[in-house]
């Protein structure tokens, strides 16, 4: 008998070898590209001690760590006031109040499809703020907006039951949101909330334009540097992969989140023992039988 999942049958031999062969195919076309990527750079001197020698220097490296900390200090911010502004909005979204419920649906589209640079710009110039404020205020209007539409698209992906046996059980709207709702949309909204918190701190790099020092700010000053052969490819080498660590981080810690809320024993479904002959309710009272 041929083995079988329940999708679909198990590759045979002839498959086996096939899917082996594309693999080594692929993996051979990628090691070609990156040689092919590597022999560029090495053509064009991009690993030349001048071009590397910026980093050696304690001020450049002093300028780059302040320029991290300002990403993660915009980031904090803009991530905090973001969530807030989401709830905050995703609850005028789910009212029962039209006013309430029209204003937030305003306020929401309004600054989801209004560009974030435009809106950092007009604060930075209109406003007369500073540079940290007139970023921070950008990020979290646009990533409010956008986190408002994925909470109450959570809350309304629970079922409609949940809502009905809560309300049956006399609960207010109130503690049917916060008790019965939210606790099961989170799980289920967390990866799109996580993913909108890494666009928010990929559009920190926007900062530079206004003269926020952040850290692509603190990049370009480096590699417009011509005492050193503007080392514009080692300045991305050395930004990028730090970039992409952060993203990493945050996504590992969604991870993490979402493995402890299932581990959690306010999540874990309640063992219900069946009652055998003879058996005695806790108050000391046999079961009462069922009515036919």
């Amino acid at each position: 008998m041929t083995d079988s999942t329940a999708l679909y049958d198990l590759p045979g031999p002839r498959t086996r070898r096939r899917h082996t062969m594309y693999g080594v195919l692929s993996a051979a076309v990628l090691l070609v590209l990156l040689a092919w990527i590597l022999y560029l750079l090495l053509d064009t001197g991009q690993f030349t001690h001048t071009k590397w020698m910026p980093f050696e220097y304690q001020g450049i490296q002093k300028l780059l760590l302040r320029g991290l900390g300002n990403t993660l200090k915009a980031f904090a911010l803009a991530a905090v006031l973001s969530l807030a502004l989401g709830g905050l909005l995703a609850t005028g979204r789910l009212s029962d109040h039209r006013p309430v419920r029209w204003a937030a649906t305003v306020v929401v589209e309004f600054f989801r499809a209004m560009p974030v640079l435009v809106m950092i710009f007009f604060i930075f110039v209109a406003l007369k703020a500073q540079p940290l404020t007139a970023l921070v205020a950008g990020l979290t209007l646009y990533n409010g907006s956008v986190l408002a539409e994925v909470l109450r698209s959570g809350v309304r992906a629970v079922e409609r039951g949940q809502r009905e046996a809560a309300f049956a059980l006399g609960m207010r709207k109130t503690q049917v949101m916060a008790h019965v709702l939210v606790p099961q949309a989170v799980r289920a909204m967390l990866p799109a909330v996580i993913s909108q918190l890494v666009v928010a701190l990929k559009d920190t790099s926007l900062g530079f334009l206004i003269t926020y020092e952040e850290f692509l700010h603190a990049g370009k000053l480096i590699a417009s540097n011509l005492d050193y052969d503007l080392p514009f490819i080692p300045v991305v080498m050395v930004i990028a992969p730090i970039y992409i660590g952060m993203c990493m981080l945050l996504s590992w810690f969604a991870g993490w989140v979402s493995r402890r809320e299932q581990r959690s024993p306010r999540t874990d479904a309640v063992t219900v023992v069946t009652a055998g002959p003879g058996a005695l309710l806790p108050g000391g009272e046999p079961p009462t039988a069922p009515r036919p």
